[in-house]
């Protein structure tokens, strides 16, 4: 039989796609073309054809004019483009991809584009549902959540929604799956696939082993049509296999991205207690103008720390979870909207935090793992320009960590720890590339042997090798265990350090539009705009939509809702520079 060549790539796409359909063409070959069942075979093939094709070639377009549409994007990431081509498939997905490569994108995309359809996003993190939701609002994409902070009558309403095929995006927490009413209501959802969202929670060889997350086992058996894809940042091989085999992925499709972060510089430090706080306020004065994390072991060190910044004149608040919610919350915006730089916390915060410009991160203990430390550290630099991780480790903390491994009762359990105290170990002690050292744990092997950005490459901070850097301050010890809940609410903003070729007057302003527009909205200061878009505004300095529209990170959801306050801004600093006569145009 002769094929159609005008169907020829579709042919070629189905033999991949499904096989089965294919074969009924090869099974056309066996029929005479006088046969009456031939003409009838070949017009419904042809139609099915072209219209399976058709729907490959549009959705190529569809998805850059998606990125373009909701994201303000014009190009995808490393790895993101297979990832959504996986899912809109309907293929099982497996990726392990580094904080800050763009892993929410690849799950919200396709959930935007399946019309009809409601993708259901598993996360253990409250403050991340809270903001995504937030800012797919702000994209025009329908999104809701459900979890322990909603209250009953807003749980009841969602759930109504949801069974009406409202939302694009459905967030559930792992404690909702698991309630015995859930699964059935599921049922009446229009379902297009599950992400799970830190998926190495359902390993036992993991660090942040969840023995709730063991219970997703069941939606292969509860939703055996309905694909499956699992997220995270960090995974070992074993873990990688644990998650695979935990959710029964069927031949899914595993991207694995590079562990290496090039931009992220590693410096690690054993010292003494005095000597980490006089190594403690060197760094944190070196970045002054720029968002710090720094992390404590527990919720006694994260308030002492605090207190002993404001004694040195270092704005600083504090981050556990033994605060109640709303301080916390408060807590939380007042870093993320800059009006405090330095924020102290325990592993509770960091999780989930989509801040870009975090221009350090700074451990004063010894993880207990080195995917936790390559989780936290991975909090700085996800804006792609150069950061420092900092770990500042007594010998104290190696005696802590195996005082409480001891504790532990199961054996199995007491060997991995055990196992993961001797790799973090290793990592601090030893004298090799602490680049190669991370990407060595997680099974990546580079080829290159020296980074150039780590204390062993020979990188270090200038104010680590300052004469006076390791000098303990004085502490007043009267002013110690201040309170800070009333003074953190009166907290003002400090100048930033900006970007080449951005005007810090004109961030400035923008940053107080910002400010206001997030308050009105009852939002956090990054949904309304990123660090790195408002940096790209006041390179552009648009003065028309269609200017905003071009800008990296301004879809068209978002340039309609603020596009005219934006341009109204720019404008009326372009007319004030211009007759202050500073050429500012």
């Amino acid at each position: 039989m002769r094929v159609p060549q005008p169907h020829l790539p579709a042919i070629f796409f189905l033999a991949i796609q499904v096989p089965s359909f294919f074969l009924s063409y090869a099974a056309l070959a066996r029929l005479h073309p006088r046969c009456p069942r031939y003409h009838a075979l070949i017009s419904v093939i042809d139609e099915v054809l072209g219209r399976t094709y058709t729907a490959y070639v549009i959705s190529e377009v569809a998805l850059s004019e998606a990125l373009r549409r909701y994201w303000g994007f014009d190009a995808f990431r490393p790895l993101q483009k297979s990832i959504v081509q996986g899912l809109v498939e309907g293929r099982d997905t497996c990726v392990v991809m580094p904080t800050g490569g763009g892993k929410s994108l690849c799950y919200q995309l396709p959930a935007a584009l399946l019309a009809g359809q409601t993708t259901i996003v598993i996360s253990p993190l409250i403050a991340l549902m809270q903001d995504q939701v937030a800012q797919l609002t702000q994209m025009g994409i329908a999104a809701a959540l459900l979890n322990s902070s909603v209250a009953a009558n807003e749980q009841t309403r969602v759930m109504r929604n949801a069974s009406a095929g409202a939302y694009r995006l459905l967030y559930l927490s792992p404690e909702r799956l698991a309630r015995a009413d859930t699964a059935a209501w599921l049922q009446q959802i229009p379902i297009s696939f599950f992400a799970i969202d830190e998926a190495h929670c359902i390993s036992e060889w993991g660090h942040e082993f969840r023995p709730e997350y063991r219970q997703l086992s069941s939606l292969r058996k509860q939703f055996p049509d309905r694909p499956i894809a699992a997220f995270t940042a960090s995974a070992t091989q074993r873990v990688r296999h644990d998650i695979v085999e935990q959710l029964r992925l069927r031949d899914p499709h595993k991207c694995i991205a590079s562990f290496h972060r090039p931009n992220l510089r590693y410096v690690v430090k054993q010292c003494e207690a005095r000597t980490q706080e006089g190594l403690l306020v060197a760094a944190i004065r070196t970045y002054r103008d720029s968002n710090v994390i720094v992390y404590a072991s527990t919720i006694a060190k994260v308030e002492e720390t605090v207190d002993f910044l404001e004694e040195q004149k270092i704005s600083a608040i504090g981050y556990h979870g033994k605060m109640d919610p709303s301080t916390r919350r408060r807590n939380q915006e007042l870093w993320m909207a800059d009006d405090v730089r330095v924020l102290v916390g325990t592993l509770a915060f960091g999780l989930g935090i989509n801040k870009a410009a975090v221009r350090a991160v700074i451990h004063l203990s010894l993880p207990k793992s080195i995917e936790q430390y390559y989780q936290e550290a991975g909090r700085a630099g996800r804006d792609g320009l150069p950061a420092d991780c900092v770990l500042l480790w007594q010998k104290r903390d190696a005696s802590l960590l195996t005082y409480f491994i001891g504790q532990i009762d199961d054996a199995e359990e007491k060997k991995r720890a055990w196992q993961r105290y001797d790799e973090i170990r290793g990592f601090v002690e030893s004298a090799e590339c602490r680049h190669r050292r991370i990407c060595a744990h997680f099974g990546e092997h580079p080829k290159w042997k020296s980074c150039g950005a780590c204390d062993i490459c020979g990188s270090e901070p200038d104010w680590l090798a300052a004469p006076d850097a390791a000098k303990a301050p004085k502490r007043n010890q009267a002013s110690m265990r201040t309170c800070r809940e009333a003074d953190s609410a009166k907290r003002k903003p400090k100048e930033r350090n900006v970007l080449l070729g951005a005007d810090a007057e004109l961030r400035e302003c923008l940053r107080e539009w910002r400010r206001t527009a997030a308050k009105q909205q009852g939002v956090p200061a990054f949904v309304v705009m990123h660090d790195t878009a408002l940096d790209e505004l006041c390179r552009v300095r648009p003065t028309s939509l269609s200017e905003l529209l071009r800008v990296h990170g301004f879809g068209e959801r978002k340039v309609e809702l603020y596009g005219e306050q934006i341009v109204g801004v720019v404008s009326r600093f372009r007319r004030r520079v211009a007759v202050a006569g500073f050429g500012g145009s």
